[in-house]
C-alpha cells in the first residue's frame, strides 16, 4: 500500500506541478464480506478521485482499480482479475467488468460520491453473520468495540461519541486567567 500511495502522490504532485501532503490519513486496513459488499466497497474506492475533485469519472484517473479493473495492464497488475471476479459471485472476468462499470456508473448518476465512514472509521463491513465472526476472531482487540446497523449493512467500530457532553465545565477554554507560560517567572511557584 505504502509504495501505491506513494507513487500516486508523486505523479499526481508531479503533474500539477504541486509538492505536499497529497494523502489525508495512512490508510485504513477493513474487512470486507464478500460479494455486495464487496461491489460497493470497490465501486466507493474508484470513486475517491471523484469524490476529491480531480476527475469527473474514474476512467479519467490513469493509476486506480477502475482502470485496472476495465483495462488489466499485460504486465505488474496489482489486482488479481480472476481472484477478484470470483469473490464477487462472477465465473467470468467480462461479467465481472461489466457489472463493475454498471456500480461505478449508478453511484455517480445517483450522485452517491459523498464519504461513507463505514469504509474509513470501521474495522469490518458487511453482513452481521461475517461482522460477528470478525469481531469474535479479534477477541480483546475488539472489546470495547460494537456491532451497528447502517442501511442494512453491519460494521464494526466503536460508538462516534464527542467528549464535549461528557467534561463538562472543568475544562473550560484557556484564557488569560488560566494560562501558565513555561518561561514566565509570574507563573513559577515561590520557592
Amino acid at each position: 500500500m505504502q509504495l501505491i500511495a506513494g507513487r500516486t502522490a508523486q505523479e499526481y504532485n508531479r503533474r500539477k506541478a504541486r509538492h505536499g501532503a497529497f494523502w489525508e490519513d495512512r490508510y485504513h486496513a477493513t474487512a470486507v464480506d464478500i460479494e455486495e459488499h464487496l461491489h460497493h466497497c470497490l465501486a466507493y474506492i474508484d470513486l475517491n478521485m471523484v469524490r476529491a475533485g480531480v476527475v469527473r469519472h474514474p476512467g479519467d484517473w490513469a493509476h486506480n482499480g477502475y482502470r485496472e479493473i476495465q483495462n488489466p495492464p499485460k504486465r505488474y497488475a496489482i489486482i488479481d482479475l480472476r481472484e477478484l471476479t470470483a469473490l464477487s459471485g462472477f465465473t467470468e472476468p467480462a461479467q465481472f467488468q461489466q457489472a463493475h462499470r454498471e456500480w461505478v456508473e449508478e453511484m455517480l448518476t445517483r450522485e452517491l460520491v459523498t464519504r461513507e465512514a463505514k469504509w474509513s472509521e470501521a474495522i469490518a463491513v458487511g453482513g452481521l453473520r461475517f461482522v460477528e465472526m470478525v469481531k469474535s476472531e479479534l477477541a480483546s482487540k475488539a472489546a470495547h468495540r460494537e456491532v451497528i446497523e447502517l442501511d442494512g449493512t453491519y460494521a464494526l467500530r466503536e460508538e462516534g461519541e464527542s467528549y464535549g457532553d461528557k467534561i463538562g465545565e472543568e475544562s473550560e477554554a484557556l484564557s488569560f486567567e488560566n494560562t501558565r507560560y513555561w518561561n514566565d517567572k509570574r507563573s513559577m511557584p515561590a520557592t
